[in-house]
């Protein structure tokens, strides 16, 4: 990337550019010496269980390590400089700015980081099957094992709800762009899960992909809420989160293709390259417009803005004064007019958590317990994904052209309404093939297009100073749900059956849509800073006040 000011007058930047890209490139060396033990294992189906850790693992362990330390100080801005004031260039030229190549490329870049990111959660569906075979854990399909294999998905959806939090306050304190790189390098570090031969360490690195994955698609909606214009950003930002489907789509047709040879573990192998990608894309990632300018950061606007073709006018003020007394802390999302907001948020993101992780992560395992093989489960998913896809295309038409509000409490109820199905005929869902695929439609399509509107729903409503953090709790609460359904599966060490974990998703999504009728306000195509100030009158008007008292919250 060349110099801080060359990196600066492109929109790109690096703080320390030489410690990240060669913390990366020890990070991916460190991955690479893990592989031998993989490969070596090919007479044997790759089954590495029991074998002991050789020489170039322990090496590569200590690159990974090393490696990771480098990156994130390479990504790290100054901690102890002082915040300058925001700067008074018109924001609204951002809004008003046309597409152009600079937007369609960071439209493609994060709907490629959406897909990655997505495929690491899904993938533990995959996996779970033949990782329990191995190391002879409990599960449905072997029910006399010690272990119950439920602690995999445990490991892994614990990790993204921390990983939400953590990356909810990296985005918002060191920038979305160094948020967005770090957790792609952790997607490279973590692909070592793989060749690991000791279920521990599996467990263990799967709660550390988890950590990246957590982070990864709250920062991205963020950044594309701040860059594109107003009037495209709702439909572009639907599309880009419904690759969710596209994700699962990848998934299943990997695993179907990939695991009868070379076993689960090239599932998570598969983080290696498509890590590397991601940060080879990074030159179409620019730090969001917004960010910088609420930190006062203005030459680096500039060259963003510039870059987008907007308009780089002076004003008077500052159209961000109007967050001038929203605080960057966690708590602020629970006070005022965020208030209800979090709670539409948080009973979206349950409802969409526990169909997940519940009624979707099980699917394979309840799909094989109940006569199909797993090459034939995994093609049961594919083809329901693809019957659905298409419909993530009319959401999105629907969010950005007909009503924010509107999509959300009727994709929520017609989801809710398909869930109750399988409730009636519970077991009994698989007895016709046809059926089965068509059922399976809107819990797949349905939950992928609710999280994609949900996130991008956070990203809108939820002011600057907190922005990520909003869309970080919305991805939290889609993963809570999870830790919730697997740690009973924990507990009990058996799988949940499609009728219960059915129910479970439908409640909340239920609820989410009352709430939203209720607390919900209009997005579509208005400039973020104007749906602030009307959140902002609405609680004023109806009693609140807004304290700035140097606290990491507000009161009211």
């Amino acid at each position: 990337m060349g110099t801080g000011r060359t990196a600066g007058r492109r929109g790109i930047t690096f703080h320390h550019p030489a410690a990240f890209w060669l913390g990366s490139g020890a990070v991916t060396v460190g991955v690479l010496l893990h592989l031998p033990m993989y490969t070596g294992a090919r007479d044997m189906g790759y089954h590495l269980a029991g074998m002991p850790v050789d020489g170039p693992m322990m090496v590569g362990m200590a690159l990974v390590l090393v490696g990771l330390a480098a990156t994130f100080y390479g990504l790290l801005p100054s901690l102890s400089a002082t915040p300058r004031a925001a700067s008074t260039l018109r924001i609204r030229a951002l809004d008003d700015a046309k597409l152009s190549p600079a937007h369609i490329g960071l439209l493609v870049v994060m709907a490629i980081a959406v897909t990655i990111d997505v495929m690491k959660p899904v993938t533990l569906s995959f996996v779970a099957p033949g990782f329990g075979r191995e190391y002879g854990l409990k599960s449905a399909l072997n029910p006399g094992g010690s272990v119950p294999v439920a602690f995999l998905p445990l490991a892994g959806i614990t990790g993204t709800v921390l990983g939400s939090i953590i990356w909810g306050w990296l985005g918002d304190r060191i920038g979305r762009r160094a948020s967005i790189l770090l957790a792609g390098v952790l997607f490279i570090a973590t692909s070592v899960c793989g060749s690991m031969p000791d279920y521990r360490w599996n467990l263990f690195m799967c709660f550390v992909m988890g950590l990246g994955v957590g982070g990864m698609l709250p920062i991205t909606f963020a950044l594309l809420a701040e860059a594109i214009p107003a009037r495209h950003r709702g439909w572009l930002m639907v599309l880009v989160g419904g690759d969710v489907a596209g994700a699962y789509i990848i998934t299943s047709w990997l695993s179907a293709e990939l695991t009868p040879t070379y076993g689960w573990r090239i599932l998570w192998l598969l983080g290696l390259p498509t890590g590397v990608l991601l940060l080879l894309l990074n030159r179409w990632i620019p730090e969001s417009p917004r960010f910088l300018l609420q930190n006062g950061r203005e030459a680096e606007a500039r060259a963003v803005m510039t870059r987008y073709r907007a308009a780089v006018v002076e004003e008077t003020h500052s159209d961000l004064e109007v967050e001038q007394h929203v605080r960057s802390g966690w708590a602020q999302l629970f006070v005022g007019p965020f208030r209800g907001l979090s709670i539409v948020v948080g009973l979206f993101g349950l409802g969409v958590g526990l169909v997940t992780f519940g009624f979707q992560l099980w699917i394979p395992s309840n799909l094989q317990k109940l006569g199909f093989d797993e090459v034939t489960s995994a093609t049961i998913l594919r083809d329901s994904a693809l019957l659905g896809l298409p419909a993530t295309f009319v959401i999105a038409w629907l969010y950005g052209f007909w009503s924010s509000k509107k999509t959300m409490i009727v994709l929520g109820l017609i989801t809710a309404v398909s869930l109750a199905g399988f409730v009636i005929l519970g077991d009994r869902v698989a007895d016709n093939r046809t059926r089965l695929d068509l059922l399976l439609i809107l819990p797949i399509t349905g939950i992928s297009s609710i999280l994609a509107v949900l996130v991008a729903y956070a990203s809108e409503t939820f002011p600057t100073r907190i922005r990520s953090r909003g869309t970080g709790l919305a991805a939290g609460a889609s993963k809570l749900g999870g830790v919730a359904i697997i740690g009973l599966v924990v507990a009990g060490a058996t799988a949940p059956s499609i009728s219960t974990t059915a129910l479970m998703g439908a409640i909340p999504l239920t609820l989410g849509a009352v709430a939203m009728a209720i607390y919900g306000v209009e997005t579509r195509r208005r400039q973020l800073e104007e749906i602030t100030a009307e959140e902002l009158s609405l609680s004023r008007a109806s009693g609140g006040a807004w304290v700035d008292d140097g606290d990491d919250s507000a009161r009211t």
